[in-house]
């Protein structure tokens, strides 16, 4: 697909590619004074990769080992130009990487990551490999909205496999596609892409015969006039029973950022249903990543305002009777300025925090052992970074 001419966004009031450097390779960090589920100094956790789009754009792919952070073999490995977004393959065989020259693969073998190959030439903001490890999704810009295409790749290395199917456009009013901002449903039926002050768009997926023609995709405004729509998630179960979305302006009285949850169920529906909470604020402007957990079963918010230090703040979700559920805040962490992506690692063990526009660049946390969804502080980084994105190996 041809595209026009490649501009940065903005996430609130901060340039997405903020920052002044590049990540750290391997540095020894230090250890916070919270508690933790784990003895904190033989703690280890899975592989994890962060995206850099500094001068130098790379991968750097990290683990925790007994207590500190360690370089894979390896690490890190060149981008091929400026990075949007990355993904990681279900299975964990491979990582894809978007750029303004295009897609690229990396096959991983041992958590090293292999010789790129290019996937696809478009310039996508946001990428998701789908639940069968055999397609790559692309949400990319539009001149009237977003386009979403479907690339064939193999499950093994995640290289291209074929063509592309035709690509579907939705036209959305008002329409800002965020970088790294799109998830696919775990039950691999439906994409939800942020698209700023156009609202979220969730669009029908079926792996057998993605994005057919005639697709019909919904629409969900933001919840107050000049509100922006950031960041989205499904929750991790395959029969999901929420999904979220971060906007600007949705907090109490519209004042802050705020995270709103809406039953999975209800979207085929009709009218969409809301847990009982939602909207509810997030504390800061802009709520930048959502990540849902399953234990503890809460979800967690990235937030900042581009200017001073941001949080991850915590919400427990309780079911109630039937479909109903209800949303309420928990605790709040602390993190740097600008807090972009967030990852769970293999181990259930660690939360992970990249940010571009300040220290720390890299924070870490284990769940408390007495307070149930409380976050403690474990290995951080004050290395000047312009980490944008992460993922975690499953």
């Amino acid at each position: 697909m041809k595209m026009g001419t490649w501009a940065r966004l903005l996430l609130a009031a901060a340039p997405l590619l903020a920052g002044c450097g590049n990540f750290w390779q391997s540095p020894t960090g230090g250890s916070g004074s919270g508690g933790c589920t784990t003895n904190c100094s033989t703690a280890t956790s899975g592989n994890f990769y962060i995206l850099n789009a500094g001068s130098t754009p790379q991968v750097v792919g990290d683990s925790i080992v007994s207590g500190t952070l360690t370089a894979i073999s390896g690490s890190p490995w060149a981008v091929e130009s400026v990075p949007y977004a990355m993904a990681m393959a279900p299975n964990g065989n491979f990582l894809i990487v978007s750029t303004i020259s295009g897609v690229y693969a990396y096959p991983i073998s041992g958590g090293k990551l292999g010789t790129a190959t290019v996937v696809s030439t478009d310039q996508a903001y946001a990428i998701q490999v789908d639940a069968t490890n055999s397609w790559l999704v692309e949400a990319i810009p539009g001149t009237s909205g977003v386009v979403v295409g479907a690339v064939p790749i193999n499950s093994t290395t995640g290289a291209d496999n074929g063509s592309e199917v035709p690509p579907a456009q939705f036209a959305v009013a008002n329409a800002a596609l965020q970088q790294n901002k799109m998830v696919i449903s775990p039950d691999n039926s439906k994409i939800f892409i942020a698209l700023g002050t156009g609202g979220t768009l969730v669009v029908p997926f079926n792996a057998t015969a993605p994005l057919p023609a005639g697709t019909v995709a919904i629409t969900i405004p933001v919840v107050t006039t000049g509100g922006s729509a950031l960041s989205v998630a499904v929750d991790p179960s395959t029969t999901p029973r929420l999904f979220y979305i971060g906007e600007t302006l949705a907090g109490n009285a519209g004042a802050s950022g705020g995270l709103r949850a809406f039953n999975y169920s209800s979207l085929g529906s009709g009218t969409l249903t809301q847990a009982t909470g939602s909207p509810i604020a997030t504390g800061e402007l802009a709520p930048t990543f959502i990540l849902p957990v399953s234990t503890p079963d809460y979800v967690y918010v990235a937030n900042g305002d581009g200017l001073s230090a941001g949080n991850i703040a915590g919400f427990a979700i309780t079911a109630a009777s039937g479909p109903s559920y209800s949303i309420a805040a928990g605790s709040t962490i602390a993190v740097g300025v600008q807090p972009l992506g967030l990852a769970e690692d293999s181990t259930g063990a660690f939360v992970l925090e990249v940010g571009s526009a300040g220290s720390p660049y890299f924070d870490s946390f284990t769940f408390d052992a007495t307070t149930t969804g409380k976050l403690d502080t474990q290995i951080t980084s004050t290395t000047a970074a312009d980490s944008i994105a992460i993922v975690a190996a499953p």
